[in-house]
């Protein structure tokens, strides 16, 4: 019933931007405490009887609306600590038409990517007196929808959102707007995006990459990527792409394969990509997931990382030091895209009306024992020394060439 009321345009019409009398804040309140099972003996009516004043003397007190004389405020004040009182969230949240909920929505909680831009998101939330509600999309657009619909009756105060696939949440947010509610969307963005931002420079660290295995030597280069409808997958192999044109590298169809952000992706692609003649003597992946994959399948065909193949991820995340070799990979901040966009959220919330922002933060490059030059023989305009008892074989033609 609560949720009908709030959806209602009626309701908007009269209670945005104002407060609830007291007589109705106080009703909210203790129907509020009631229904979730707290102490139906801490509501406002005890505390106005206790501290002897009007309902409305307790509602200035604990919104700080309306200045109270100290006497007065002192008893009320000691009344609440009295009786362990703590005020409804949701009967707030109707009072103000907002709680002090952000809402978060991630595509899929088990990647190891997406907790450290909670964290961030969340630190930054509660130092400022703000709780974090988290929804996982399993990266279904159709669950996105869900969660966004089931979010309102949350009365959240803003939503930072790492879309979905094939999401598209220009009509969700423009409804959040017209009440207020900030939204950000962080690490991909969807279709016809237009609103505040953060992502990393993919494009830019993918290129940089690159340019790394190109200056040791090799030419013979692949690369995994995710999704090509997400901005960040198509950014990344845009990065790869731009730097073998500069270096007057041909790419193959074939060396370059999509699939999903997951190490199950990259292991079925590895498969596929060691299968080539000539095989790739470097792989780029597009996040540490599909890299990990990748180096489980190098593994199985008896191959050596990086002495015969190298390989790079995306993302750094915190178990690419304990992989062997260690993964070397661009390095992006979770903990930074979170804490940025929080902070973003907050300055909507504080009265900043300016034109969207778009922040992208740099990335680096981090080198461990996963890259080495290639191996001689696949080298340009250099032969390997045969091994005794070996027959070297005849050149093929190159599916990477200058």
């Amino acid at each position: 019933m609560l949720e009908e009321h709030w959806n209602s345009e009626s309701f908007h019409t009269l209670y945005t931007g104002s407060r609830l009398p007291a007589r109705i804040e106080s009703i909210l309140d203790s129907t509020t405490t009631r229904f979730y099972g707290a102490d139906p003996v801490a509501n406002m009516n005890d505390i106005a009887r206790m501290a002897r004043v009007s309902l409305g003397t307790v509602s200035h007190v604990l919104n700080n609306s309306v200045e109270v004389r100290e006497p007065l405020r002192k008893r009320v004040l000691e009344a609440v600590q009295a009786t362990g009182y703590q005020p409804s969230q949701l009967a707030r949240g109707l009072r103000r038409v907002k709680t002090n909920m952000i809402g978060m929505i991630i595509p899929d909680i088990t990647n190891p990517f997406f907790p450290a831009v909670v964290r961030g998101a969340e630190d930054i939330a509660f130092s400022n007196g703000y709780r974090l509600i988290l929804c996982n999309t399993d990266n279904d657009h159709s669950k996105e929808l869900v969660h966004l619909d089931a979010l309102r009756t949350y009365l959240p105060t803003g939503l930072i959102v790492i879309p979905s696939n094939f999401s598209d949440l220009t009509a969700q947010a423009e409804s959040y707007s017209r009440v207020g509610t900030g939204v950000v969307c962080i690490d991909r963005l969807p279709k016809n995006w237009s609103g505040d931002s953060v992502t990393a420079n993919n494009e830019e660290g993918a290129y940089n990459a690159i340019r790394h295995l190109l200056q040791m030597g090799h030419t013979k280069l692949a690369v995994i990527t995710g999704p090509l409808h997400l901005t960040n997958a198509k950014e990344r192999l845009l990065g790869f792409k731009r730097a073998l044109r500069e270096a007057g590298l041909h790419l193959a169809p074939e060396y370059v394969q999509e699939t999903t952000f997951d190490k199950l992706g990259g292991h079925s692609k590895t498969q596929i990509l060691l299968r080539l003649i000539p095989r790739p003597t470097a792989i780029f992946a597009g996040n540490d997931m599909i890299a990990l994959g990748a180096l489980l399948a190098i593994r199985e065909a008896g191959l050596r990382c990086p002495e015969e193949i190298s390989l790079v991820g995306f993302d750094d995340l915190d178990l690419a030091e304990s992989t062997n070799p260690s993964l070397s990979s661009v390095s992006q901040s979770g903990y930074q895209l979170g804490t940025t966009a929080a902070r973003i959220l907050l300055d909507r919330l504080e009265g900043d009306k300016g034109p969207a922002k778009h922040i992208v933060l740099e990335t680096s490059l981090k080198l461990r024992q996963s890259v080495a030059p290639p191996p001689a023989e696949a080298r340009p305009n250099q032969k390997a020394t045969p091994r005794r008892g070996t027959k070297t074989r005849p050149a093929m033609s190159n599916g990477l060439q200058p």
